[in-house]
């Protein structure tokens, strides 16, 4: 029976993977470790319901709740706790689901345990993909995608050489305002950039898909994790949102990976790589399929596309600039500090402030995320 460790058990990408234990897929594997940040109700029935052994909750202020749920499971808190439960020495799988800059210790946590790493933070990937991938290699640690788009390229790839890739193709929803003007977005209120139109995620991973962040964060993370230059992966349009992503290699062909819009799908082909398991979701007819469609994306509508993308490219700390620029940004559009076309505003002119390091440790990276939280929340303030 393999055991698994959930960190961010109560968001979107935690839950969706708990429902695989559940009389489902995953009834012969079990549940060693579960952490939230903030949620202790949530939390606290995850652990009365699957009595992990450990439990981590971000506010040390609420272990309490978790404890009072099952007596058997230890209780950790912080950042502290989360790195612990990664290198769980009994860990079979370690799905990293929790959101943003938080990911990266427990990841490197992971790697350096020589863990397999289900990957749903694409943020750590973000901020320190050259450590995390030389780290991975140094210590055997094994990461599978398990974001739609990179798990879609990582089956494409599967039986053929790295040498015959031409370039990834990444797909996009365009989310809710692909057609609207740039001159249209400064009204668009929390509510309506919430309504994703095919998939259900998180608050702050789906305000970057309307803005396409999300999709110049997976341009960074796919070039970290498939090891291929930036000119060779590509972004298209695709509001169906069936084609998840391809691959197109030197001799023309193009691989695609195809399904109904389900993260529970990616999720359990991370955790049972490289098996295939039956029942997670409902058959595609194919015939049910009306049209495929593919677009341009245009850099006037999506401001932060072009920005992510130019801080992958310069590489150093400017990605963890303009990846800790946005995270503040998003919030406070979340909060109604700020409009909604003023998240690309504030990313710039963080960007535009900072002094790039090239070749940094860890520590260098960690110093310019807090740095642009603190710039950008006092350019907001100001």
């Amino acid at each position: 029976m393999k055991s698994v460790v959930i960190l961010g058990s109560t968001g979107s990408i935690g839950k969706s993977a708990l429902d695989l234990f559940t009389n489902g897929p995953l009834k012969d594997c079990r549940v060693l470790a579960l952490s939230a940040n903030e949620n202790a109700q949530e939390l606290a029935a995850q652990v009365k319901k699957f009595r992990p052994k450990y439990a981590v909750i971000g506010n040390p202020e609420k272990a309490g709740v978790i404890k009072k749920a099952s007596r058997s499971t230890k209780v950790l808190a912080g950042t502290e706790g989360l790195i612990k439960i990664a290198a769980l020495k009994e860990a079979d799988i370690i799905l990293l689901a929790v959101v943003g800059a938080v990911g990266i210790l427990p990841l490197l946590s992971a790697v350096r345990a020589g863990k397999k790493i289900a990957m749903a933070n694409k943020e750590a990937l973000v901020m320190a993909g050259s450590i995390v991938m030389k780290a991975a290699q140094k210590y055997g640690a094994r990461i599978i995608p398990v974001d739609s788009e990179h798990s879609a390229i990582f089956q494409a790839l599967q039986g053929n050489r790295p040498q015959d890739v031409k370039r990834l193709i990444i797909t996009a929803s365009g989310g809710p305002f692909k057609d609207m003007e740039p001159s249209q977005l400064k009204s668009i209120t929390p509510a309506q950039a919430l309504r994703h139109p095919t998939w259900k995620m998180g608050k702050k991973i789906t305000i970057d898909s309307s803005t396409l962040m999300n999709k110049g964060l997976e341009v960074i993370e796919a070039h970290h994790l498939f090891g291929l230059p930036f000119e060779k992966i590509e972004v298209v349009i695709h509001p169906q949102s069936v084609i998840h992503s391809m691959v197109e290699y030197i001799d023309g062909s193009i691989i695609a990976q195809m399904s109904h819009p389900d993260m529970r799908l990616p999720i359990l082909y991370a955790l049972t790589y490289p098996e295939r398991r039956q029942g997670v979701i409902k058959p595609m007819a194919l015939y049910d399929i009306q049209k495929l469609e593919f677009f341009r994306v245009d850099f006037s509508r999506f401001p932060c596309f072009k920005l992510a993308l130019k801080a992958g490219i310069a590489g150093g700390t400017m990605p963890a600039r303009m990846n800790a620029a946005n995270e503040t940004a998003v919030r406070s559009f979340l909060n109604n500090r700020i409009k909604y076309n003023d998240i690309p505003y504030y990313v710039r002119r963080a960007m535009q402030k900072h002094v790039n390091v090239k070749n940094p440790d860890l520590q260098a990276i960690l110093k310019a995320d807090l740095a642009a939280r603190a710039d950008t929340e006092a350019m907001i303030d100001a």
